[in-house]
């Protein structure tokens, strides 16, 4: 009895596990605004994303305060801000704060009721805002900066899935607390607790093989799926791969746990039998 209430509670600690860790990886990574913002902020060296996001944010620049007569002076200084804007100095803070306000509106409740936009979006009020100051220098004009300038960079259904995310990713580490519990139980109810640990062991370079090719099926997957414009496309063909990347060294940390629980099940076993056997 003791042997089969420790090997049900081994596969109960794996296949908790096989939630858990992507789902607090999820929660850690993509839900959490640090954890979003650290993942994404290296986007701001894709020159191409860069620039086209720089010239979408400068087109929305409200120029109404500008003169009649002098209006026509204001566009090369409007095309040279979209070209200049990604080398100013304030730019990397201007994206960062553009990645943590557009995080809040992809997390928030959206609906008809709610005042936030159906599909993801990102707010690049703080890079309007930045070349807003630019363009008014140049000019000698002031010109008012915007608190909010949305970009759709998707559809409604992928906004409906980070609802989800936010709904469902902390109960992850309620899976987690579960699979040590259970792996506990399995340690204190096995006869032989090595081969609970190479039982373990096994289970987690199982997992992190599984998690290994599911990251790639679902990162093609992802990747072929269209957001609705061809910015939300460039921003798509960064961001999959960088968390591609951050989970796989999740799968990886966990292939290492897995081998170490392996080989001290392994050790422990043959030790346990080495004690076993009768002196000669």
């Amino acid at each position: 009895m003791r042997t089969f209430v420790s090997a049900v509670a081994t596969l109960l600690a794996v296949l908790l596990a096989a939630v858990a860790v992507p789902a607090i990886w999820l929660e850690r990574t993509i839900v959490q605004e640090e954890g979003f913002v650290g993942l994404a902020a290296p986007l701001g060296t894709n020159a191409e994303f860069q620039q086209r996001l720089a010239a979408a944010a400068v087109g929305t620049i409200d120029t109404s305060a500008v003169p009649g007569i002098v209006s026509e002076l204001v566009k090369p200084v409007l095309a040279d801000a979209a070209t200049s804007l990604t080398s100013l100095p304030g730019y990397p803070a201007a994206w960062e704060e553009t990645l943590r306000k557009s995080h809040r509106l992809s997390f928030a409740v959206s609906g008809p009721d709610a005042g936030t936009p159906s599909t993801l979006t990102l707010d690049v009020a703080p890079l309007v805002s930045l070349a807003t100051g630019e363009v008014s220098r140049a000019i000698g004009i002031p010109l008012a900066p915007p608190t909010e300038t949305l970009i759709s960079v998707g559809q409604p259904q992928q906004k409906e899935l980070t609802e989800r995310l936010a709904t469902f990713a902390p109960v992850a580490y309620l899976l987690a607390i579960g699979s040590a519990v259970a792996l506990l139980l399995a340690l204190v109810a096995a006869r032989r607790k090595w081969t609970v640990l190479a039982a373990a062991g096994v289970g987690a370079l199982l997992l992190a093989g599984l998690w290994a090719v599911g990251t790639g099926a679902g990162s093609a997957m992802a990747l072929g799926t269209d957001t609705g414009n061809d910015l939300g496309n460039l921003f798509r063909d960064e961001f999959v791969p960088a968390a591609a990347a951050s989970f796989q060294s999740w799968a990886g940390v966990t292939a290492v746990v897995g081998g170490v629980l392996l080989l001290a099940g392994v050790v422990a076993g043959v030790s346990s039998r080495r004690r076993a056997q009768p002196n000669r």
